[in-house]
């Protein structure tokens, strides 16, 4: 990956000018350059990560495992394409795994909630033969970032364990 590119998926927040100072580049060059990553689908959009630990009314996030048979023309592309396209369905990966073929990151409200969408939505789709739900606790780092400020708020979450 270029050196642009590193640095953007660090941290996108960075203005054309501290990124062409960052890579020895332009500015016209480093905004030619995103535009040119944005119109071939490398970069796929910018995100603000949210310490949902912090907030009252962030509600609940499960990490859910899916056991699919693929179809025989397109393997897993269908079914995922299905999955993602609910709008609480945050993350769908491909998985090498002996149990689960794809990972889906999913928000909801409540536990129900989500609880209600696997076993209505995801479960019901063709070809899904199997789920597992894990709900997330606590993050402690996301996308690279840490999410706890210091070492006193690490030490206090390796007390609870």
């Amino acid at each position: 990956m270029n050196k642009l590119l590193e640095i953007l998926s660090e941290n996108a927040d960075f203005s054309v000018s501290e990124l062409a100072a960052m890579t020895g580049s332009t500015e016209e060059e480093v905004a030619n350059d995103i535009e040119k990553y944005k119109e071939q689908g490398i970069i796929k959009g910018t995100r603000t990560l949210i310490n949902r630990d912090k907030l009252d009314d962030a509600g609940v996030q499960a990490v859910i495992e899916l056991k699919v048979t693929p179809k025989p023309e397109t393997g897993f592309d269908d079914i995922a394409k299905a999955v993602s396209a609910y709008d609480n369905v945050e993350d769908v990966y491909l998985a090498a795994s002996s149990r689960y073929d794809l990972i889906v990151m999913v928000k909801g409200s409540t536990i129900q909630d989500v609880a209600e969408f696997v076993s209505k939505r995801l479960s019901t789709l063709e070809g899904v033969i199997g789920t597992a739900t894990n709900f997330v606790l606590t993050t402690y780092k996301q996308g690279g970032v840490i999410f706890y400020e210091n070492e006193e708020d690490e030490e206090q979450r390796s007390l609870i364990l």
